[in-house]
């Protein structure tokens, strides 16, 4: 039963004025302008508060100054009301205007130095106030940026649907996220254009050779056919089965290059067990000893592509060995939170400046393009797509007396 598609998402509209027209809108609400008056008026707010502070702390410390001379006239003697006023026993006149000139400059710095004392604490409250409203205001101005990013994030999981359509004024943001969903759109029809191209070049390949093959093994299944005959069919099949080879390579190295977007629990333990399993036979006939230790190291991920990163690594293991007393080692285990497999062998010398060679399509160390009899060059390719697929990396290094150790990497 045929399934409704579910509708496309609506493209968000589109700005009111021509990003590419060089004359915009005078009152083009941007953010330079927001961010202008609101920072601007937020100091002018914050100045406003601080004056109107020290005006009221020195009208109080002016009050508080009048309200209580340091001295007194009483009978008609002056005399003084705090113990740093002093006045000479029996002063003339200009002695006693200059004792109360230094009583009240000395009540002035100390009303000048508690007004002081005071409008500090004010500027550090209202510093401490000023920041917390502005880094509110900033975070509510640049929440758009975090929509931004949620969305880019949820996108490289392959999830391409996903568009922002973000509301609000006008202007650099709103822009920015207009051209990312408009970005997004085209990508999502890109993808899906080679998907479809995947799955028609999947039919459309994979028929011809397996009837090839099919007519192939009927002519050789006939016993009165000439021995040269049989010779050509056989030669033909092989490279028949290569063909096939390649074209399952190329589409898994196509269906691998995007991230993993439904995944389970999988144990490398486990997938390296069955990859040994399919090659132990080859192994066996090539005098390769598989040896190892598999700890448990269990990822998120897709099991069939993970045990392909197994299977390629421990076969090049075994075909790229010496003639006698090879080994391929293989171990799993996990490491600063991190699961680790890796897959060493002996074999020949591999020069360092070969190595990132290797992970190249149909190349292979010091061989032809084709011709070779141990693969379609796509193996380390397939390994590498699967493993950033799957967000980890493998490394690749010679190892001394010959031979490689590969060492993938993937997050838990």
């Amino acid at each position: 039963m045929a399934t409704t598609p579910a509708p496309h998402p609506q493209a968000p509209p589109k700005p009111t004025w021509d990003p590419r027209d060089p004359v915009r809108p005078l009152l083009r609400p941007t953010i330079r302008i927001r961010l202008t008056l609101l920072y601007g008026g937020m100091f002018l707010i914050a100045g406003i508060l601080l004056l109107s502070i020290i005006y009221l702390f020195t009208a109080q410390a002016v009050s508080d100054a009048t309200a209580q001379l340091p001295f007194r006239v009483t009978s008609g003697r002056v005399e003084t009301t705090t113990p740093w006023c002093r006045l000479p026993a029996t002063p003339t006149t200009e002695e006693l205007n200059d004792a109360i000139t230094i009583c009240l400059r000395h009540q002035t710095d100390l009303a000048l130095d508690d007004v002081l004392r005071r409008s500090l604490f004010a500027l550090l409250g209202l510093s401490i106030i000023a920041f917390a409203f502005g880094y509110a205001m900033a975070g509510r101005v640049l929440s758009p940026l975090g929509r931004i990013t949620r969305t880019a994030r949820q996108v490289a999981g392959s999830d391409l649907a996903r568009r922002i359509e973000l509301d609000g004024p006008d202007d650099e943001l709103k822009e920015l996220a207009d051209t990312f969903d408009e970005m997004l759109e085209r990508l999502e029809r890109a993808f899906t254009a080679q998907q479809r191209f995947v799955a028609n070049a999947s039919h459309e390949l994979r028929t011809p050779l397996a009837i090839n093959r099919t007519l192939l093994e009927v002519h050789l299944s006939d016993p009165g056919a000439p021995l040269e005959l049989q010779q050509l069919g056989k030669t033909l099949l092989a490279t028949n089965e290569r063909s096939e080879q390649l074209v399952e390579g190329l589409l898994l190295l196509a269906r691998s290059d995007n991230q993993i977007v439904e995944r389970k629990p999988v144990d490398l333990a486990e997938v390296a067990s069955r990859a040994i399993d399919q090659v132990r036979s080859e192994a066996e006939a090539k005098g390769v000893e598989i040896r190892g230790e598999a700890a448990p190291a269990v990822v998120q991920g897709n099991g069939v592509l993970l045990e392909r990163i197994a299977l390629n690594l421990i076969q090049n293991a075994v075909r790229y060995n010496v003639p006698e007393g090879g080994w391929a080692e293989v171990t799993t285990e996990t490491q600063h939170g991190q699961a680790v497999l890796v897959v060493s062998n002996s074999g020949p010398v591999v020069p360092a400046y070969e190595i990132d060679n290797l992970f190249e399509p149909f190349r292979r160390l010091r061989q032809e393009r084709t011709g070779s009899d141990k693969g379609v060059g796509l193996g380390l390719s397939i390994v590498r797509s699967v493993a950033r697929a799957h967000g980890g990396r493998i490394i690749a290094e010679p190892r001394e007396g010959g031979g490689l150790v590969m060492r993938v990497t993937l997050p838990i």
